[in-house]
């Protein structure tokens, strides 16, 4: 077997190692690859139509549960992911207008179509919000591994009641299947590395 002369084997060499450093897919699987979280779904959207899970296959999607009259975590969560998404956007358009932000409320009782659609445009033109009645809401928040208690009639008082619930906000792949969580507690920058990592 004839061979290769030393330059041309030395350039291949480097060739090969030059690949290796710029490929930019991550080394390691995705945190939540392989886990039973998500499913399809049909909710009211803020528009007021039906708004299914599976019509944003092909997209990555974020999704998070929680109520637009939350005082403080909602609105938190939901402007440090939304402004993460805008960072990478800003270094990497294409591929972030490939994910679709989704907001689902746990609260329908306050949380109706315009004050949803308010809620969502305060963080990012695309965030789309949905709601849907309470045992529906429920089934659709165990299967993404989220929970939410909404007082009854009888805990509400005056009316300006709290709803406990998970605030993770989740990332899932354009066929639908889980990759990570955004890091929200972290702040924008460290979102926006975390969608660089897994949105190609």
């Amino acid at each position: 077997m004839p061979r290769l002369p030393a330059l041309t084997s030395l350039a291949l060499a480097l060739a090969l190692t030059l690949a290796a450093c710029g490929s930019d897919a991550p080394a390691d699987p995705p945190p939540l690859e392989g886990a039973a979280l998500g499913g399809d779904f049909t909710l009211t959207g803020e528009d007021g139509k039906p708004i299914s899970w599976k019509d944003f296959n092909g997209k990555y999607r974020t999704i998070y549960f929680g109520y637009a009259f939350c005082p403080d975590v909602c609105p938190t969560d939901n402007q440090r992911a939304m402004a993460g998404l805008r960072l990478f956007a800003e270094e990497h358009p294409e591929r972030a207008a490939q994910v679709q932000p989704l907001f689902v409320s746990v609260d329908p009782d306050r949380d109706t179509p315009q004050v949803l659609t308010q809620f969502t445009d305060a963080f990012h033109p695309r965030l789309i919000g949905m709601t849907g009645e309470p045992d529906n809401l429920e089934g659709i928040a165990k299967t993404f591994g989220v929970t939410f208690h909404v007082p009854d009639e009888s805990e509400r008082g005056d009316g300006g009641y709290l709803v406990d619930h998970s605030t993770v906000t989740l990332l899932f792949d354009p066929e639908g299947k889980p990759l990570a969580t955004l890091p929200t507690d972290l702040g924008p920058e460290a979102v926006a590395a975390e969608l660089e990592k897994w949105v190609r």
